[in-house]
């Protein structure tokens, strides 16, 4: 009885959304992601990162640049699809496999893959959500259950973006923008741009290749935090490698442009130098660039 309750209320609240009974910022969001002017990891709050996302798509649009959500905005982002969807969990959901991430170098470098540390953070990143927004989404259910209903972000058929002709990374706005052969943006996404101790690289370069799934060669020696007495260590891959899912190799010595294991963080904290993206858009980055492909990183 109990959990039949529970489907009900689940299937209520999906009903409500739909109808338009969602908190705006949450649905803002959602919109702004499947246009591709995200404001990073999904969790419903106003922030930095999403008044960027508006005022990037505002600007890209025509529209006034207020960095907050005004009929204009809110029309032009209404692509017809729901904000919200429900999702079946699978047996594959539930298997994984997942493993605590340890936290030193020499310990990661151990495992044979740095996978998902629990469901909770792989369901997040296939719905491009923190777990904390998924489980205020779906009150009592058990995310370990195989056949499990749950609600999620409406993000499963985002369109694909037309060609990019030119990436844009700036600084003091924290945001990758992705520019089309008439400099159009075409895309904006959060990323986070070095420090203090390692600037972003200002000028003009270019993208020497992407790999996916990387090793990363941890070396102390280019990190100004390391831990006295750590070594070299050579980091299996996995959504949870420093790096993320994806490097993209720019003509540099050492930078690049990556995934992260912490979406979370993105647009709200420093790097080392290189330009941190989640991993679902450094995957999207990776599908539009190549050996060649022209990238300007600006102040």
């Amino acid at each position: 009885m109990k959990k039949l309750f529970l489907t009900m209320l689940a299937a209520s609240a999906l009903a409500q959304a739909q109808t338009g009974d969602i908190a705006p910022d949450l649905r803002a969001q959602i919109l702004l992601e499947r246009a591709h002017f995200s404001a990073g990891q999904i969790d419903g709050k106003y922030g930095s990162n999403m008044q960027q996302a508006i005022s990037g798509f505002q600007k890209a649009r025509g529209l006034p640049v207020t960095g907050k959500m005004d009929k204009p905005t809110w029309d032009a982002l209404d692509d017809g699809q729901q904000p919200l969807a429900q999702y079946t969990i699978t047996d594959a959901d539930v298997a994984g496999p997942f493993a605590k991430v340890p936290e030193s170098m020499a310990d990661k470098a151990k495992l044979g893959a740095l996978n998902f540390a629990s469901i909770d953070e792989a369901l997040g990143e296939r719905f491009r959500s923190s777990p904390a927004l998924l489980k205020q989404l779906n009150p009592g259910k058990d995310f370990s259950v195989a056949g499990e209903q749950i609600t999620v972000p409406n993000v499963a058929s985002i369109a694909p973006l037309p060609p990019a002709a030119k990436l844009l990374v700036d600084r003091s706005e924290r945001v990758l923008v992705l520019l089309d052969a008439a400099g159009r943006a075409i895309a904006q996404f959060p990323s986070s741009t070095g420090s203090e101790h390692d600037p972003l690289p200002v000028g003009e370069w270019k993208i020497n290749g992407v790999g996916r799934n990387p090793h990363f060669n941890y070396n102390p020696k280019l990190f100004w935090d390391a831990d006295p007495g750590e070594g070299k260590a050579r980091i299996p891959p996995g959504p949870n490698n420093p790096v993320g899912v994806v490097w993209i190799d720019l003509s540099i010595d050492h930078y690049g442009i990556h995934g992260t294991p912490e979406p979370g963080s993105i647009g709200k904290t420093e790097s080392h130098g290189c330009i941190r993206l989640t991993n679902w858009h450094a995957m999207e980055v990776a599908g539009q660039v190549k050996p060649g492909f022209p990238v300007l990183l600006q102040e």
